[in-house]
């Protein structure tokens, strides 16, 4: 009797990255003839847009995350592997991956959705004295630092340095930095208003620092305008055409020689610039300014039809515009690339990308935002309804929904927030902040995905 036919061999699809794209492209590919295996050097999906409620006490760190493994159970043909990737082999369809040794993965088909990381425009010794705001350790070490100020100023006996304590400078101008600011408002002026004794939070003072002209550039001008009057409210002190030029222990320096200023502040939080992962140098091909890939119409690589790139990490330009690094073009692109998938098994012709913009909103604090689409533009109180609705809506998992929206609750009606826990104990006993951030994994500039 002769031997049965062995079974064919299915498409090895990998996907380098858990964020909203390749986690997007890993869903949408649930029912294709493939497997599929997501490579990520952390265990857990990130909802980066509310980072900066982790970071000012809002929400508590696992209402923003959730297990890559337990989003991916239900999903037969998809398997997850925690583990770093340091470097592609086009030639030989392989990905190189670190976890406890290295080793390589075949692949017919590749998604790279490796995202950013926060650029300091060189001057990487900023970085520990301005935590970016991209990871979740991050936000913790924010959340530490800012309630740990509070605590020293209670204690602090000279004016001038408990002044310095009761300053955050927040660089960067965009929707990020200027929902940290108003957050970090709100924190001292509502929250943290009655905790303390000897100090009055209430006198912080929180300064956004935008080098360009104008905050909130990617939205319409009147909105713009409305946005800086509701943190004006909170009491935030907006500066544009500032340029900082030096960061240290003691604070801020923005300008040159020939009008420097120095802001006295002990905690200084950088939201103003990211770079595209450093992965994307180890590619062999050519990258902008802001080191993203060029990918064409399809998502794909030049002259590698069967390597994909989507979400920050890459530079498509539609209507002769680069698309922004926001996570709808991640998850877009990333359920694109499952369709191109789906058709070259089925024999069909690819569809080119095209994004569908749905609209842009940025929250400002408490019942304060701002939102518009092509035809819509909202702020104050609807607008942060819209706001809260959309971020809920995107959120992995019921109970993520349902942990986030009490809390939101709590902190609107109680003027409470829960999450005021002040972590890295070896900080107080007197280790430097270095050996806390290396303990804590924060991201580096050198990291690959």
């Amino acid at each position: 009797m002769p031997e049965p036919d062995p079974p064919a061999t299915r498409p090895k699809v990998v996907v380098v990255g858990g964020g909203f794209g390749g986690l997007e492209a890993v869903k949408a590919l649930r029912k294709a003839p493939v497997d599929v295996t997501l490579v990520d050097r952390r265990n857990h999906h990130l909802f980066q847009p509310l980072l900066y409620q982790v970071a000012t006490a809002g929400l508590a760190p696992a209402s923003i995350a959730a297990p890559i493994r337990g989003i991916l159970t239900e999903q037969d043909n998809a398997e997850t592997l925690l583990a770093e990737v340091t470097g592609v082999d086009f030639d030989h369809r392989v990905v190189r991956v670190r976890d406890d040794h290295d080793h390589e993965l075949s692949y017919d088909y590749l998604v790279l959705a490796v995202g950013a990381v926060t650029s300091y425009f060189g001057n990487h010794e900023w970085r520990h004295y301005a935590p970016g705001l991209k990871s979740l350790d991050e936000a913790i070490e924010i959340r530490r630092r800012v309630l740990l100020a509070f605590e020293q100023a209670e204690r602090e006996d000279d004016p001038l340095e408990r002044e310095a304590l009761l300053t955050f400078v927040v660089v960067g101008g965009g929707p990020t930095g200027v929902e940290m600011a108003g957050a970090l408002a709100e924190l001292s002026r509502f929250v943290l208003a009655r905790d303390f004794r000897h100090i009055n939070p209430e006198l912080t003072r929180v300064v956004l620092l935008e080098g360009m002209d104008d905050v909130l550039t990617m939205f319409d001008a009147g909105l713009r305008k409305k946005a800086v009057a509701q943190l004006q409210e909170l009491g935030v002190e907006v500066r544009t055409g500032a340029m900082v030029t030096h960061i240290d222990e003691r604070g801020v320096t923005i300008g040159d020689e020939d009008g420097r200023e120095q802001i006295a502040a002990r905690n200084v939080l950088w939201t103003a610039g990211v770079r595209a992962n450093p992965l994307c140098e180890t590619l062999g091909v050519d990258t902008d300014k802001g080191g993203r890939v060029a990918v064409r119409d399809d998502c794909t690589l030049p002259e590698r039809s069967n390597v994909f790139a989507i979400g920050d990490m890459a530079r498509f330009e539609q209507d002769g515009k680069p698309l922004p690094g926001v996570s709808p073009v991640a998850m877009q692109q990333g359920r694109h690339v499952a369709d191109c998938i789906a058709r070259d098994l089925a024999g069909k012709p690819r569809e080119p990308f095209r994004y569908t913009d749905k609209g842009t909103m940025a929250t400002i604090g408490r019942s304060r935002a701002i939102a518009q689409t092509a035809r819509v533009k909202l702020s104050g109180f609807t607008a942060w309804i819209a706001w809260l609705a959309v971020h809920l809506w995107y959120l992995i998992g019921f109970r993520s929904r349902l942990v986030v929206i009490i809390s939101w609750a709590w902190s609107y009606f109680a003027y409470q927030r829960g999450s005021r826990l002040i972590t890295g104990d070896r900080l107080i006993a007197g280790v430097p902040d270095a050996d806390i951030e290396a303990a804590l994994g924060e991201e580096r500039d050198d990291d690959p995905a």
